[in-house]
Order: C-alpha cells, then structure tokens, then sequence
C-alpha cells in the first residue's frame, strides 16, 4: 500500500430536525468541495435553545481527506 497524508478539518452542522441530520449537513456539504473524504468523526453534539425550547441542533465533525502528493511538495 503506497504511503498517504490526510488533512483533518472541524466542521459544525446544523439542523432543525437532529443531531444526524446536522452531521449528514457538514459531511455533504465538505464533499462538494473536498475529494477523497475518508473519516467523519462527531466529537460534540450541542443544541440551541430558544424561549426554553430547542431551536437547533448541532454537530461538530471532524473529516479527514487525502492530500494529493503534488499538493504537498
């Protein structure tokens, strides 16, 4: 297997549905920019709360990717 390098980045979602939801939200919304997205990892999940009710949920997503070799020389 040829050596690789990944990139990690954070990300936050957002929905006003779910936590699931808003993780889906960041991890298609990095691959639209972003190629060869490999690991989504939720490292924290949080709501918004409004007037005492939830108004958002929220989740922070790590995404690795593969750097290509010509972008890292």
């Amino acid at each position: 297997m040829p050596e690789s390098v990944y990139k990690v980045i954070e990300l936050v979602g957002t929905s006003d549905k779910s936590w699931e939801e808003a993780a889906l939200k960041a991890v298609e919304t990095a691959g639209k920019s972003l190629k060869e997205l490999r690991i989504a990892e939720i490292t924290k999940l949080d709501m918004k709360i409004e007037n005492g009710k939830v108004s958002a949920y929220r989740a922070r997503v790590a995404i690795s990717f593969k750097i290509e070799k010509k972008a890292i020389l």
